[in-house]
């Protein structure tokens, strides 16, 4: 981290953010998540499946130049980061931007951002489990498992960890986050080790050669690149989930921008450094969709069980992912219901303070992808991850739009900025909405996917519009009458 990133993060005291009204969505939880567990939960978002099952079909498709993909993608997603860390810091809240964007855009903005935040992450949560049937057929001993079952039983599993308390989530996510990182590390050093000892992988010597000799930096042609971009969109989709876990945590003034602002030397590190590693060590057509390339490369190297056990850290990512979606979802979820905006058995709490109907919600949704992963197993991860990508994208369209709205009121003299700051607002905020749109409308270009992606976003919309016309009197409702304070609570 660099000397004005430690110095923005001391100036952003709790005395730095100005009262504002409270989220009510907000009551009721526990304070029980610590420094430790918000950094590693930002590492973790940085870290997931996108990177290690989905970078081996995009480096197939798109060549080493998936590197420059990666790349661009994370510094538009450090930029929505910090457009969320700034808001954290300035209030806090468990709701995060769907109570941002409620404060700055009114219900109907919080109503957008939630609703696309939920299809992110419930079609996310299916890639998770998908992933994780995925991982576990690669070891003989469950070859002949259906891959259905195996994804029924990590959902399963995972839910049950999720509802016990935030306690445990931060504590097996802090493990997850770790295992992950000393992976991604040792691979760095193996990488170099490899590169600088000319050592062969699969009767191959590694080196520059292996992108020159191979058609290059992009032996696809660049529009293979450009499609790949809203893949890469997705593997950065946790990011903000660093500003959710704020809300239960003693500190965010403090925790917030220390992580927000190790987010782009992470993804440089992890996503770009690995990426540019895996290039010169093997050919870009040697990794292929549905294999962790970790696992293609250590399986390469013909010593035996590393190839078991980089697959046994890869499980272990798509299950840290799973369990991140569904604690986010049950937050924004219950922060939408305490203002009417979502089914109100969403905001019920359990006496541990975990929002378990939100959190069942989305693990319904993963049921169905069970049963998806039961008539396409072969499509079932692809198909889930470009649904997701509309709502990631929705998603960090709406934050950057909330941003923009929060700081047209301070210019106003109606809420003060913190000193953590999103520079170059309003511009930013304009570049990286366009970008993001830009994304989506680049997908046109693929007719065998990303064109029946683009398709379904009447159907989100339609859906949306008929959702808002059955919410809006739950809404007015909510809004006359005494506003809630505590927690909806099964005792």
């Amino acid at each position: 981290m660099s000397k004005d990133a430690v110095n923005t993060a001391v100036d952003a005291s709790p005395t730095d953010a100005p009262q504002a009204p409270a989220d009510a969505g907000d009551a009721g939880y526990s304070k029980a998540l610590k420094s430790r567990h918000v950094n590693m939960i930002a590492i973790g978002g940085a870290i997931g499946t996108g990177l290690f099952l989905g970078a081996g079909g995009r480096l197939h498709d798109a060549g080493p130049a998936l590197v420059f993909a990666y790349l661009v993608c994370g510094i538009f997603a450090y930029l929505v980061v910090r457009a969320l860390g700034e808001m954290v810091v300035y209030r806090p809240s468990s709701g995060s931007f769907v109570s941002y964007a409620r404060e700055f855009l009114g219900e109907k903005g919080a109503y957008v951002a939630g609703w696309m935040y939920f299809l992110n992450w419930s079609m996310t949560g299916i890639a998770d489990i998908t992933a994780i049937a995925l991982y576990t057929q690669y070891w003989s001993a469950f070859t002949s498992v259906p891959q259905w079952v195996l994804a029924l039983i990590a959902l399963a599993v995972v839910l049950s960890v999720n509802l016990v308390s935030v306690k445990y989530f931060g504590e097996m996510e802090f493990w997850f986050s770790i295992i992950k990182v000393a992976t991604l590390v040792a691979f760095l050093f193996v990488g170099i080790f490899l590169i600088a000892t000319q050592h062969p992988v699969d009767g191959q010597t590694p080196g520059l050669h292996m992108i020159t000799d191979h058609g290059g930096w992009m032996p696809s042609g660049t529009m293979s690149v450009i499609l790949v971009m809203q893949g890469v969109v997705f593997a950065y989709a946790a990011l903000e989930l660093v500003g959710v876990a704020a809300g239960e945590t003693a500190e965010p003034q403090k925790v917030v921008p220390r992580a927000v602002n190790s987010i782009m030397w992470r993804v440089g590190l992890f996503y770009c450094g690995s990426v540019l590693l895996l290039a010169l060590l093997l050919p870009s057509s040697t990794y292929k969709s549905g294999e962790s390339p970790f696992v293609t490369l250590f399986s390469k190297l013909g010593v035996g069980g590393i190839g078991d056990i980089v697959n046994l850290v890869v499980l272990t990512a798509a299950m840290s992912s799973l369990n991140s979606g569904l604690y986010s979802t049950g937050r924004i979820l219950r922060s939408m219901a305490m203002s009417g905006s979502a089914p109100q058995f969403t905001a019920r709490m359990n006496r541990s303070q975990v929002p378990y109907g939100g959190i069942l919600l989305t693990a319904g949704v993963g049921v169905l992808g069970v049963g998806l992963n039961y008539l396409l197993p072969a499509d079932a991860f692809e198909i889930v991850i470009e649904i997701s990508s509309i709502g990631i994208i929705g998603t960090w369209v709406m934050i950057m739009v909330a941003h923009l709205a929060f700081v047209r009121k301070a210019k106003q003299g109606l809420v003060e900025r913190p000193t953590f700051r999103l520079p170059g607002s309003p511009v930013t905020e304009i570049v990286t909405i366009v970008f993001l749109l830009l994304v989506l409308g680049l997908m046109w270009n693929d007719a065998e996917t990303g064109r029946k992606t683009l398709s379904l976003i009447p159907v989100v919309a339609l859906l949306l519009v008929i959702g808002w016309f059955r919410a809006r009197r739950n809404i007015a409702r909510k809004a006359a009458s005494e506003p809630l304070t505590g927690a909806t609570k099964d005792e």
